[in-house]
C-alpha cells in the first residue's frame, strides 16, 4: 500500500498544483489515497491507541461532529502523505512569503526540520486528524493555527463517496478579501482525493502588487449518511 502511494505521489504535477494555488487559493490532488487506503484510515477511527485527543464540535461550538488528532509516531500511510507533500508545499510557501514582502525563505526543504522549529516554540503535539460527520453534522468555518509557529497550507482528503455513502457535506473555503466582500468556494472531493489549502492567508495580485486576503474553512451540512475525511496539518500544536 505505501508503494503504491509513493507511485502515485511521484506522478503529481506540481506546476499545475502550484498555477491552481496561485491563481485559484486552492488546488485539488487526484486520488492518491485508493480504496483500500481509505478504508484501513476510517478502521483507525475506533481504535483509541491510535489518538491523542477526541473533540466533540458541538461543546465547543465548532459545529456538529466529532474529530480525532492522531498521536505521535503516526501510522505509516499518514507519514508519508506529510513527509512527502512538505517539500513542495514549502517551495510554493516561500514564494508566497516573497510576494507578500516577508522577507526570503522562511520554510525549510524537510519537514524534519519544520517540525524541529515547531518544538523550539514549544509546540510538540501532533495535528494530523481524522473527521467524522453524521447526517446533520457541519464544520464552521475556522483556521488552523495551534501556536505561533504554522505552515501556510494543509491538505485534506475525503475518505468515502459522495452521494453512496453520504449527501451533502461540501468543503467550503472563504476568503475575506480587503476592503471588498467574502468571495465563497463550496467544493466536492472523490474518495481518496485530496485538497491542498491556505491555514491562514494567501497573497492576490492587485494593481499595486500583491495583497493578503484571509481564508477560513469548513464543511457543509451531511444531509444523509456518514461523511469521514483525514487532515493533513504540518505543524504541531502547543
Amino acid at each position: 500500500m505505501l508503494d503504491r502511494l509513493s507511485e502515485r505521489m511521484s506522478l503529481l504535477d506540481w506546476n499545475s498544483i502550484r498555477r491552481s494555488l496561485d491563481d485559484h487559493g486552492y488546488a485539488k490532488l487526484p486520488a492518491l489515497l485508493d480504496g483500500a487506503a481509505c478504508e484501513q484510515i476510517i478502521g483507525t477511527y475506533t481504535e483509541e491507541a491510535n489518538f491523542r485527543k477526541t473533540i466533540d464540535m458541538a461543546r465547543y461550538r465548532f459545529g456538529i461532529g466529532e474529530y480525532k488528532y492522531y498521536d505521535a509516531p503516526l501510522p505509516p500511510l499518514l507519514q508519508q502523505l506529510r513527509e512527502t507533500l512538505y517539500p513542495e508545499l514549502a517551495r510554493i510557501a516561500n514564494d508566497w512569503t516573497e510576494q507578500l514582502g516577508r522577507g526570503a525563505a522562511a520554510y525549510p526543504e524537510r519537514l524534519a526540520e519544520f517540525l524541529e522549529r515547531c518544538r523550539e516554540a514549544g509546540q510538540t503535539r501532533s495535528t494530523p486528524l481524522i473527521l467524522k460527520y453524521e447526517a446533520g453534522g457541519y464544520n464552521c468555518l475556522h483556521q488552523d493555527m495551534y501556536g505561533d509557529v504554522f505552515f501556510p497550507f494543509q491538505v485534506v482528503f475525503v475518505l468515502n463517496r459522495q452521494g453512496t455513502d453520504y449527501k451533502g457535506g461540501e468543503f467550503l473555503l472563504v476568503e475575506q478579501r480587503p476592503r471588498a466582500q467574502s468571495r465563497g468556494h463550496a467544493l466536492s472531493l472523490a474518495q481518496g482525493e485530496g485538497l491542498v489549502f491556505p491555514t491562514n492567508h494567501r497573497p492576490v495580485q492587485g494593481l499595486r502588487g500583491y495583497y493578503r486576503t484571509a481564508v477560513r474553512h469548513g464543511v457543509s451540512t451531511v444531509t444523509e449518511g456518514t461523511r469521514y475525511s483525514l487532515g493533513i496539518i504540518f505543524h504541531d500544536a502547543k
